[in-house]
């Protein structure tokens, strides 16, 4: 009774009492804890009277004694909190501090951190012959515009010992063929010449370029980053390539595809190409992310036919150059198949390559054949206004290029032209045309070859027509529009050349 009574009368009573037999029963943990302190501070201690060249420091110590959570509690996560962000450490970086000099003066200084663009980012590279090859790749713009990198190529024989005279080094040629256009990245074209074939021999080697930056972004230091940029294994190179026939008479190299692509309209242009194009020719479609499942549905039945191949570039997308790197893409494909084609075109999937009735593509090609570069017209159609005819309540069943018949016809502006090269003769390309090739380049093509141009309409995913009218001439919006059913005309034979070709599998395609 007593004992309850002073619990009563004081509460923190029986608390003191618990503490003290824990302590008492944990005495010898609690000096052995004790001493364990008292020696590590003595050591600390000592440690400051020890010479400075030695290669520890009291931080050391303190770092030692700081040890890191359990690696259970950083991965700890949550419903509620957000997954764990890593973070890579490459270096710790050591600060510099500003200084006064003798004289007074605080000399300031600047300390640098991380990247802000790859020095260069390789692509590809191709062999042109067998001295020559081409290097693609994308590089710091900036650098470019106010700097001078520089590019050295070297080949490594596999051999060396036996093939001491190939292991050569010759600077490289770069070639910016955008125009300007680059963003945070401009495209390079690197063209690697030696005096004399190099790995002919079969003997196969390395090509590694020595990209440098010229003291671009930092006049400290002239950095060179060493590129293994192709590697051929012994055997691997045939000679012949070079100077055999190609394989097809025209090749497509398409841009950048991307966005929410309709594949009514894909349909229409592949079907209407490979028409015109003819049985040895092939396209090579870039899914930037435009080719989603509805679009390669309808790309399918060419791919196993052997006339498309899709090379999925998303990858390029992490780095900021225009246009989803058109300019990149387009070199890339210029040199990848510059020996498998007589012709290459550069066009876009909304136009539409025509030759007048009394021509045909291979004779069109034939009366160009002196020049290694030629431009194509256009011919603007508008996306909106579709033709009225006695089957309007079906018109949604037509085909794009069946209602979308009226042309403007704004005389005294510059319209944007596209181009077919002899690749053989061309180092480098661009968009509309090419500045670096050998031969000659004509832009008087009126009359023999032109292309209609359907802007915008590959990337809507309705119905395009938003009015219909049946008169041969109007204005819309101050732009006169006159009514050209040459593409209408055409339409027909093109389902049936489609109907024959790959079935009807693609015949309830939407749009």
């Amino acid at each position: 009774m007593v004992k309850d009574k002073d619990a009563i009368e004081n509460p923190n009573l029986k608390d003191k009492k618990m503490f003290i037999g824990v302590v008492w029963n944990c005495a010898p943990e609690l000096k052995l804890v004790l001493s364990a302190l008292l020696f590590f501070c003595s050591l600390v201690t000592l440690f400051q009277f020890f010479p400075s060249h030695l290669s520890f420091s009291v931080q050391d110590l303190r770092n030692c004694a700081s040890l890191p959570p359990p690696s259970s509690a950083l991965k700890l996560v949550t419903a509620s909190s957000p997954p764990p962000v890593e973070i890579q450490i490459q270096h710790r970086h050591v600060k510099q501090e500003d200084v006064v000099l003798q004289n007074g003066v605080v000399k300031r200084n600047f300390n640098t951190y991380g990247t802000a663009a790859y020095n260069f980012i390789l692509m590809s590279a191709y062999r042109g012959g067998v001295d020559t090859f081409a290097v693609i790749g994308l590089s710091s713009k900036p650098l470019h515009v106010f700097s001078k990198p520089t590019y050295l190529c070297q080949w490594l024989p596999h051999n060396a010992t036996q093939n001491q005279n190939q292991n050569i080094t010759v600077p490289g040629s770069k070639i910016l063929p955008d125009w300007g256009y680059g963003r945070v990245y401009t495209v390079v074209v690197v063209n690697c010449t030696f005096p004399f074939p190099v790995g002919a021999d079969g003997g196969g080697g390395q090509l590694l370029i020595h990209a440098s930056t010229g003291g671009g972004g930092d006049s400290n230091f002239n950095l060179t980053d060493t590129i293994e940029a192709l590697s051929e294994t012994p055997g691997s190179l045939n000679p012949l390539q070079f100077t055999a026939p190609p394989k097809y008479d025209y090749l497509y190299c398409g841009s950048s595809l991307y966005g929410n692509l309709s594949p009514q309209r894909i349909r229409e242009w592949i079907a209407y190409h490979v028409k015109m194009f003819g049985e040895k020719s092939h396209f090579v479609i870039h899914d930037a992310g435009g080719v989603h499942p509805e679009v390669m549905e309808v790309l399918r039945p060419w791919v196993e036919k052997g006339y498309v191949t899709v090379q999925d570039i998303r990858e390029q997308e992490r780095f900021d150059g225009y246009y989803h790197n058109q300019f990149l893409i387009v070199n890339d494909c210029l040199h990848r198949y510059r020996f498998t084609t007589k012709w290459m075109f550069f066009f876009d999937v909304d136009e539409f390559i025509f030759v007048p009735k009394k021509s045909t593509i291979n004779t069109v090609m034939d009366s160009l054949s002196d020049y290694t570069q030629f431009t194509i017209e256009q011919r603007t159609m508008s996306n909106k206004l579709c033709y009225l005819d006695d089957h309007a309540g079906k018109i949604y069943r037509k085909w794009g290029i069946e209602k979308l018949v009226y042309r403007d016809t704004v005389k005294g502006i510059r319209r944007d032209r596209k181009y077919a090269v002899q690749p053989r003769n061309v180092f480098a390309t661009g968009v509309h045309m090419s500045e670096n090739t050998i031969g000659k380049t004509t832009h008087k093509t009126e009359g023999k070859i032109m292309y209609y141009h359907y802007h915008g309409t590959i990337s809507e995913r309705r119905e395009p027509c938003r009015q219909l009218v049946n008169k041969t001439e109007m204005k819309v919006g101050g732009t006169p529009y006159i009514v050209d059913k040459t593409m209408r005309e055409a339409a027909l034979a093109v389902k049936r050349f489609e109907l024959r070709m790959i079935g009807s599998v693609l015949i309830r395609t939407r749009q």
